[in-house]
C-alpha cells in the first residue's frame, strides 16, 4: 500500500502547508510545471519523487525530468504528463498511444483546473490535481492524495490549501 500526494503546477512555489501533506505521503508526484527546481530539490529530500516536465521548465529541469513517466505502482500502471487533456479530449501527440495501450491512472496538470473523472470508453481513471502554486488563473490552490493498494486506487481526497490573495 502506497499513500500518493499528487501535486502540479507550483511554479517555482512550495511552502509549509504543501510541506505538511508531504509529510504524511509515502510518496510525492508532481505533474509539471514545476518552476525553480529548488521546489523539486526540498521534495527529494523528504520523500521518493516522480516528476514530468511542464512547459514553463527551462533545460535544467527537462534533462532532470521527463515528458512522460509511465510506470507500474504496486498493480496500477500509471502514466504521469503536463498537457494530457482529458477525457474524449485528450492532448494529439499522445492520443494514439493512450487509446491503443491505455493506464489504468492517467495524470496531467497544466489546466490549473481541478478534475477526477473516470473515462469509460478506455476504463481509465484521469486526474488533474489542479494547481498548488501562487502563480495562475485558479482561485483556489489544490492538490490530492489517495492509496494505491495493489490493484485498486481508493481513499481519494481533494486538499484545498486556501484562496489565494
Amino acid at each position: 500500500m502506497k499513500k500518493i500526494l499528487l501535486l502540479s503546477d507550483t511554479h517555482s512555489h512550495i511552502d509549509d502547508t504543501i510541506l505538511k501533506y508531504v509529510e504524511q505521503a509515502d510518496e510525492v508526484w508532481h505533474a509539471g510545471d514545476i518552476g525553480d527546481l529548488a521546489v523539486t530539490d526540498v521534495l527529494k529530500k523528504r520523500k521518493p519523487l516522480r516528476a514530468v516536465y511542464g512547459n514553463i521548465d527551462d533545460a535544467t529541469a527537462r534533462l532532470e525530468f521527463p515528458l512522460n513517466d509511465r510506470f507500474m505502482c504496486e498493480g496500477v500502471d500509471v502514466w504521469i504528463t503536463h498537457i494530457g487533456g482529458y477525457p474524449g479530449k485528450y492532448n494529439p501527440n499522445i492520443r494514439n498511444e493512450l487509446t491503443t495501450n491505455p493506464p489504468k491512472l492517467f495524470i496531467c496538470g497544466h489546466s490549473h483546473i481541478l478534475k477526477v473523472q473516470f473515462d469509460k470508453k478506455l476504463d481509465l481513471l484521469h486526474m488533474n490535481p489542479g494547481a498548488c502554486g501562487k502563480s495562475g488563473f485558479h482561485q483556489v490552490r489544490t492538490m490530492l492524495r489517495f492509496v494505491i493498494d495493489g490493484d485498486k486506487i481508493k481513499d481519494l481526497e481533494i486538499i484545498e490549501i486556501e484562496k489565494r490573495a
